[in-house]
């Protein structure tokens, strides 16, 4: 931080002045938020202690789930903090915290998902040596991959977000700390980490979706050759749950970055971001369980073993 930085402490303007909406924020994302842990969790147990679910396609839905409990966690406890006790400042060091980690939660999801578009063209175009090419070496290596891609995709404009100098205001136009409000606020001239931001976003998303399209291109041309109609339906079924997914993420990503500057940013993202952060995290377990007869299967065997376990 440069030594002519005068403000420590920002303060969040938040959704809205009103009481009564504050409270219904407040419910709205304390609720999503317990659904969004709770729906995560029970996947993350289901793959780690049922038999049946130890397949690389379950491996790789743990940790997508293991990054949405993150991703939202980055955020969400702040807000409901604020909304609850009526103190929206927060220190410069908790708001770059935030913004680290955000970022970083939320490009290595980019790279999961193109990750387990890969794992489903494998699975569907190369059946017989999806064993051998999907391995354990190799999905931890990916998940591996996921994780570095994320970082050093954010490093760059984070190094140079943290030389801001901020000395007028010190308010922030939002309910979390974000990029393109602090931008904003800040006295620096932001031409450059502005095209960086850019730039960091747009290869994240073009790089990821290039992969994700081109494996399930490959995908629905394997499927269309399947001689059975039976065949084809549960091949779509096994892809439809992480294309719808796939989907909802980047349409909401492109959405926040399709506008050049900043300013132009920071009034619709709100609502984009608070639903990407609290009600995307509890509509992607129920998307994957509901549409997944062998998730499903497994708690309710789990459920079962519980229910006799507390009988005896």
């Amino acid at each position: 931080m440069s030594n002519h930085t005068a403000i420590t402490l920002f303060i969040l303007h938040g959704l809205t002045d009103d009481p009564q909406l504050q409270l219904l924020f407040l419910i709205f994302l304390f609720l999503s938020y317990m659904l969004s842990i709770t729906g995560n969790l029970i996947i993350i147990t289901l793959t780690l202690v049922d038999s049946h679910l130890k397949t690389p396609m379950y491996f790789f839905l743990r940790n997508f789930s293991f990054l949405e409990l993150l991703f939202t966690t980055a955020s969400v406890p702040g807000f409901l903090y604020h909304l609850s006790t009526g103190n929206y400042t927060v220190s410069y060091d908790a708001c770059f915290t935030q913004l680290f980690f955000g970022f970083l939660f939320g490009a290595s999801e980019f790279f999961l998902l193109a990750t387990m578009s890969y794992d489903r063209y494998v699975a569907i175009c190369k059946p017989l040596h999806y064993a051998t090419i999907m391995n354990n070496r190799v999905c931890n290596q990916l998940i591996l991959g996921c994780w570095l891609s994320g970082l050093m995709i954010i490093l760059p404009p984070f190094s140079v977000g943290l030389q801001l100098e901020f000395c007028d205001s010190n308010i922030i136009d939002h309910f979390a700390c974000d990029a393109a409000p602090m931008l904003e606020i800040t006295c620096s001239d932001t031409e450059f980490i502005e095209k960086m931001i850019l730039a960091s976003a747009a290869i994240t998303l073009l790089s990821t979706l290039v992969l994700v399209v081109l494996s399930y291109a490959s995908i629905v041309r394997t499927i269309l050759r399947f001689p059975s109609a039976e065949q084809r339906k549960k091949a779509f079924s096994t892809c439809s749950s992480h294309m719808i997914v796939v989907s909802m993420t980047y349409g909401s990503c492109i959405f926040i970055y399709i506008k050049p500057s900043a300013k132009e940013r920071v009034t619709s993202n709100k609502i984009v971001i608070l639903l990407a952060t609290s009600v995307a995290p509890v509509m992607n377990p129920f998307i994957y369980t509901l549409r997944n007869k062998q998730v499903i299967q497994a708690f309710k065997d789990r459920f079962k073993r519980i229910s006799l376990i507390s009988k005896v």
